[in-house]
């Protein structure tokens, strides 16, 4: 089989001639991706795209007009960014003028580690809230003119992958993550207010994404937000699954897959997940991190739902290669049956340069995985 077959096929319940192997966000064949420019990684990209089944990480391009950390296009608001170097940190004011007053963030992002801080939120008072709310609304049009790059760049090597965050996601987003979770239990009301209106939003993106053929799998990301210990699970049912539902239904209608992202423990929520409807689940992580193993979790849903994951991404940082080639074959062996299983890590490494152990421990994870996937 094609590494495209091979994903098609665990996404339809089918059984593929072995589990496929996915690297996440390292992506080999998305040649714009900083991975595949970065020297350190180079001979880990080469093993990548011999060796494994692309879910090609796309985006679409979304306007420049309007307030984009708002879903809006709108023109009727201004927002303005003032960006300065401190030392090795560069660090980013966003300053949104409302209709009822300004709002502010600020973020940070560091020299040689690929990933943005948010070092102060927009929302941090109810007034903050209503502001938020009185953002004029205009659907975004995405740009979609580079999925036909992305297609022909992966070919039968695997599918084209994008994601679109829930309105659980982009609220949440919204506030200090700790402050959101008492906002979530006491004033439930105001946050569903936020929820309805930025669910809107989300769903016109996705829309507007269908209908220029974008798929065939979407990554549905927010519903890790509601999970335990963060919100108890009557706040999951609450905040994820009537919105998240909505999603995969449309994504469905248009001939699409859907997959839950949601990290964490998700044991007391992980029968909600599968009642979205949703064709898969990443990356369902072991004890510590996560409270449910996989073959406990195969045995829940992996009828109805394809398990993708299993492998912590600190498991790969830090352990020895015997450590993870034992690690991926206890993975194998409760995932394998009955098909419905990628194997795959929880994230995907952002330090420059690579580590060589993080290196050495992929390799001999794709090899292990390639030597044991067979059905």
């Amino acid at each position: 089989m094609t590494g495209k077959e091979r994903c098609l096929a665990v996404l339809k319940g089918e059984i593929p001639d072995r589990v496929p192997i996915s690297t996440y966000e390292l992506v080999g064949w998305d040649r714009d991706a900083w991975e595949n420019r970065e020297p350190s990684y180079a001979r880990l990209m080469d093993v990548i795209r011999r060796d494994t089944d692309c879910l090609y990480r796309w985006s679409a391009a979304w306007p420049e007009r309007g307030v984009g950390y708002f879903l809006s296009a709108s023109e009727d608001v201004e927002a303005e960014r003032k960006t300065r170097r401190d030392g090795a940190d560069e660090k980013t004011l966003h300053v949104v003028h409302t209709p009822k007053g300004d709002l502010t963030s600020r973020t940070m992002a560091r020299r040689g580690v690929h990933t943005t801080w948010v070092e102060e939120h927009f929302v941090k008072t109810g007034e903050d809230v209503e502001r938020v709310l009185s953002v004029p609304y205009a659907p975004r049009e995405p740009d979609c003119s580079s999925l036909a790059v992305a297609r022909e760049r992966v070919g039968e090597r695997g599918i084209v992958k994008t994601s679109i965050a829930d309105a659980l996601c982009c609220v949440c987003e919204l506030f200090e993550f700790g402050e959101f979770t008492v906002w979530a239990l006491t004033e439930r009301a105001t946050v569903r207010r936020l929820l309805d209106a930025f669910h809107v939003r989300v769903m016109d993106q996705l829309r507007a994404q269908l209908e220029a053929g974008v798929g065939p799998l979407w990554r549905v990301v927010g519903a890790e937000y509601a999970t335990p210990p963060y919100m108890p699970p009557e706040l999951f049912a609450e905040c994820v699954l009537p919105y998240d539902r909505d999603i995969v239904d449309l994504i469905h209608r248009y001939g699409g897959y859907a997959r839950i992202h949601c990290h964490g423990k998700i044991s007391r929520v992980l029968d909600m997940i599968a009642a979205t409807g949703a064709d898969a689940i990443d990356p369902v992580e072991p004890p510590p991190q996560g409270d449910i193993d996989l073959a406990e979790a195969k045995r829940r849903i992996g009828e109805r739902m394809t398990i993708m994951g299993n492998l912590e991404l600190a498991m790969l940082e830090t352990a020895t290669a015997e450590q993870v080639r034992a690690e991926v074959g206890r993975s194998m062996e409760a995932g394998k049956p009955g098909g419905r299983f990628v194997i795959m890590p929880t994230a995907a490494p952002i330090d420059v340069p690579l580590k060589r152990r993080t290196e050495e421990n992929y390799l001999a994870f794709i090899e292990t995985a390639r030597e044991l996937g067979a059905y």
